[in-house]
């Protein structure tokens, strides 16, 4: 799924300080940043670490049941198995210099993943995203995840981590697709207006012309 980034909050600018920085990109446009997705399994992870690539996105799970005891893994649905767990994952990311994205499907992964980041914390001095789909979006089914809880237990572990926030969406060849209502974004605004932290809406870039007066109406809501 191809998808477009539209930044809303203080501290969207900190992933273009970082890269120029290191002189990875010439200027603050987000055109600039290399994104490698699903670098889930361990092949495609290495993939991602040897690649031009300033971010890197991965999917969380947790493994077998989904129980508190689960471990977080690797995986997009349907896959519910993976040979790479989050430790490893990112045990290897954090010695290189790339930024990381990690897509939750589930409630239940993210405070045992929060966890894992905060033994880390240290060593998190790059870009993190946090993402997930919290409302239902054009043709797209509810979402799983309860979007207070789910803010709230990243938040409570990372109080000033960038949130990636999202809709569920679909998309059908040869027929008509709905775009971001009015309904979408302003429930989203709803949400987005409590947070103190760095915001960014990943969209489905096919509906983005189409949804364009309540995208551009989102991100006006923010004077940062």
């Amino acid at each position: 799924m191809a998808t477009a980034v539209v930044s809303w909050g203080f501290g969207s600018e900190d992933i273009f300080e970082y890269f120029l920085k290191r002189k990875q990109i010439k200027s603050e446009d987000g055109a600039e940043i290399i994104w490698y997705h699903a670098a889930n399994h361990k092949s495609r992870m290495k993939e991602a670490l040897k690649s031009s690539a300033h971010m890197i996105e991965a999917d969380v799970l947790l493994s077998c049941d989904e129980s508190e005891h689960g471990q977080p893994i690797m995986a997009h649905p349907p896959e519910i198995n993976s040979d790479n767990t989050l430790q490893e994952w990112l045990s290897e990311v954090l010695k290189t210099n790339k930024g990381i994205k990690l897509d939750f499907k589930s409630l239940a992964a993210v405070k045992p993943s929060m966890i894992l980041l905060g033994d880390v914390k240290m060593y998190l001095n790059r870009p993190v995203w946090i993402n997930a789909d919290i409302l239902p979006g054009p043709s797209g089914k509810n979402s799983e995840l309860d979007a207070e809880k789910f803010l709230d237990t990243v938040t409570s572990f990372f109080p000033d981590v960038t949130l990636s926030l999202g809709w569920t969406t679909g998309w059908y060849p040869n027929q008509l697709n709905e775009g971001y209502s009015w309904t979408m974004v302003k429930d989203m605004e709803h949400i987005c207006n409590k947070l103190s932290q760095p915001v960014t809406f990943p969209v489905r870039a096919a509906l983005v012309k189409q949804s364009y007066h309540q995208l551009l109406w989102l991100v006006q809501q923010s004077n940062r």
